[in-house]
This record gives C-alpha cells, structure tokens and sequence, in this order.
C-alpha cells in the first residue's frame, strides 16, 4: 500500500515499532549527488559554451534531472515494499516491454547507431535503466518466493539466469554490451548472497562466460576497443583517443590536482568530459585526493548497503535484504566498471559514474532505486525495533487481523 505520511504517522499506536531511514546511506547520497553538481558545473561549462548553447546548459539539465529523481525517490520512500514485491511480474514484463519498445519507429530512438532511447517529446529516455530497477524488484521477489529451491536446487537458480539472459538478448539487440554484462552480473550476484551453492552457479557461469567471451569478439568495433584497451597509446589519434586523454588527464592530477576548474583536458580533449570520464577530470582537477573521496563515499553507500542487507536476512526481512543487495551491486558495478574505465584498467564502455556525472535517464532512475533503498533501510529499522520490544510492525499485525491506527 501507499502511505504518504511522515514515518511518525506510521506507527501511532501504541508500543508500535518506529522504524529509520539510515542515516549513513542518506549522508552518501547527498555527498554523491552534491560533488557531483559541482563536478558537473566544472567539466561542462566550456564545452557549453564552446556549443553557444550558455554556459550552464548542462548544469540546469543535471539539476533539472536530479529534482525529478529527487522527487520519485521522496515516492518510493514512502511505498510499502509488501506493494513492491506483490507485483514482481510486473516489474519483469514492464521491463521487456521497455525494451521492445526501442525497436518501434518513431519511438526508439536510434543514436549513433545504436537504438537505445525512447523518444519522451521534451527529452530522450534510455530504458535500460528503469530495467534495472525492475529486475531488482522482481529478483528479490522471486528469491523470497523460491527461497528453498535457490538454495538447494541447480533450477530454482537457473531460472532467474534465463530471465536475465531474456533481457540481456534485448540488449544486445540495440546493441548495449555493457549494460547486458551488467544485468547479468547483478542476476548472478543476488543469486549467490540469496544462497545458491556455488557448484551450480559455476555450472551456470561457465558457459555463460564463455558465450559472452565468443559475444565480444564477434563485433569488429569491440574487438577494436579491446585491443586499444591494451595499448592506447598505439593509435592515439583514433581507436585510444579517449582513453589516452583520459589517462593524460589522470596523470597531470597527481597528489591534489591542477585546482577546481582548472582542467585542460575538458576543454575538448577529453571526450565525455562531464559524463563518462567525469572520475578523469576528478583527477587532473583535484588529484588522488579527490579520487579517494569519491571511492570512500560509494564505498559508504554501497558497504552500507549491504550490512542493512545482512541484518534483513538476520531479522527474517528477505524481500528488503534483498532489495539491498542488489541497489548495492548495480551502484557498485557500474561505479566501478565507470571508474575502471577512467583509469584505463577496464575497456572503453559507456557507464556513466552513478549520481556524479551528468545525465538523465541514469540520474533520475538512480535516485528511484536509492528511494527504493532507503525505504528498505526504514522497514529493517522498523521490523529489528518489533523484535526489540515484541510487537509487530504495522503491516505484519495487518495481516493478523490486529486493529491498528492508518
């Protein structure tokens, strides 16, 4: 059910446990979201202006974004996640839907090359990232409702594999190699802290390794990116462009960086400069220093994202748990496949760095996820304060047929 009331109003009677947004995650976000404002303001007001499009074009789209995100995040606080997990079909079909709908003329969207936005009028939307939101609410409702078959059986784990897989072939089909890596990389993840054996998630991740091994190098244009990969420097005017410049904007950051906005690599150097390689003008900008307070706050979220993970399972709270686990893996891999990019450590993929660089689709749905995760955070506070002082949380004495106060 929905309840927009203050969390105070959600617990009125007597004896009922009051749950708590946790505090940490909510200190994270803000820090995230907050650098990357200003981080966004600083790589982007030359190529703005350069573009005669006004110095703070990409800013006010950022913040624009980020309020809209803000807002669905306010939303997704205040929604029970007994509401969430009832529907985790839903969730599933929605997301197929939405990426079948990149393929239809006049709404998907196809940029360079690739179909991989959804035409909204007033903006573009990439739907891959509400597919992960989806997949998320789905596998952890399905986790919950298969639990005993997960952990014991080579099937109730491979099921959730072939959905992901469903999805993945979607993305391929754009074609988005990356995101369909990460679909997978998430499925697999909640599978395993849900308590799949690990024989059968090798059984399973064997030859799913191998066939995207044989996916990679089936594309000229990714066999080009791997091989620039290993050695940018071999043809830096084309194929290790980016990466190159990346790396040389990395190198001149050393200890504590050129200044706030005193990069040269953003003024049309760098490619993507205020959203991909976002973490390289981080770099030259505010040097290791600055690259250690970006690691340390997404470590917070998603560390912390985790240990609420552990104590739902602890307190009997799964579908929350695992709705922690997996916002923590799909901020944490992106966030790291993005920062691995920068450094030249993984190949060039388009993954934007999660709340810090500019974007819309990615910051807006990034936000909903977050919201979706602090209201886990609140229902595992409320559920660990009912089995503190042995009552019930509202919903669960709903269920029971105790009288209650809305």
């Amino acid at each position: 059910m929905f309840d927009f009331g203050s969390p105070r109003q959600q617990a009125k009677r007597r004896g009922a446990p009051r749950g708590r947004y946790d505090r940490w995650l909510v200190l994270a976000v803000i820090s995230l979201a907050a650098f990357g404002i200003v981080m966004v303001a600083s790589a982007s007001i030359a190529i703005a202006d350069g573009s005669n499009l006004g110095p703070f074009y990409y800013l006010q789209r950022h913040l624009m974004f980020i309020v809209l995100g803000t807002v669905l995040a306010g939303i997704a606080m205040r929604v029970e996640l007994r509401w969430l997990e009832q529907r985790g079909l839903l969730w599933l079909a929605l997301a197929v839907l939405s990426l079948l709908m990149v393929f239809i003329p006049h709404i998907g969207l196809r940029i360079n090359g690739a179909r991989r936005w959804l035409d909204l009028g007033v903006t573009g939307f990439q739907p891959v990232e509400a597919v992960k939101v989806a997949l998320i609410l789905y596998l952890a409702s399905y986790l919950v409702r298969h639990r005993a078959a997960v952990e014991r059986g080579f099937w109730g784990a491979a099921r959730p594999v072939g959905v992901a897989l469903m999805l993945a072939f979607l993305l391929l089909l754009q074609p988005d190699f990356g995101s369909a890596l990460l679909v997978m990389a998430i499925t697999v993840g909640m599978i395993w802290l849900a308590g799949a054996r690990k024989r059968h998630l090798l059984l399973m991740g064997s030859p799913l390794i191998l066939l995207f091994i044989w996916i990679a190098f089936s594309r000229s244009y990714r066999v080009e990116r791997l091989t620039s990969f290993l050695n940018p420097w071999k043809d830096p005017f084309s194929d290790g462009f980016q990466l190159t410049q990346a790396l040389i904007a990395v190198g001149r950051g050393h200890w504590f960086g050129v200044g706030l906005g005193d990069s040269i690599q953003k003024l049309f150097y760098l490619p993507e400069a205020y959203t991909d390689f976002i973490l390289a003008v981080i770099a030259e900008e505010l040097g290791f220093v600055g690259i250690a307070f970006v690691l340390t706050l997404f470590a917070l979220l998603v560390g912390r994202a985790l240990l609420l993970g552990l104590r739902g399972v602890e307190i009997g709270q799964r579908y929350p748990a695992y709705v922690c686990f997996g916002v923590a893996l799909s901020i944490g891999l992106q966030a790291l496949v993005s920062v691995g990019v920068n450094l030249g450590v993984l190949p060039t993929k388009g993954l934007t760095l999660p709340l810090v660089s500019s974007g819309g689709s990615s910051v807006i749905m990034t936000l909903a996820m977050l919201g979706i995760l602090l209201r886990a955070s609140y229902e595992i506070s409320r559920a660990e304060d009912a089995r503190r002082y042995g009552a019930l949380p509202l919903e669960d004495a709903a269920a029971k047929g105790m009288e209650v106060n809305p």
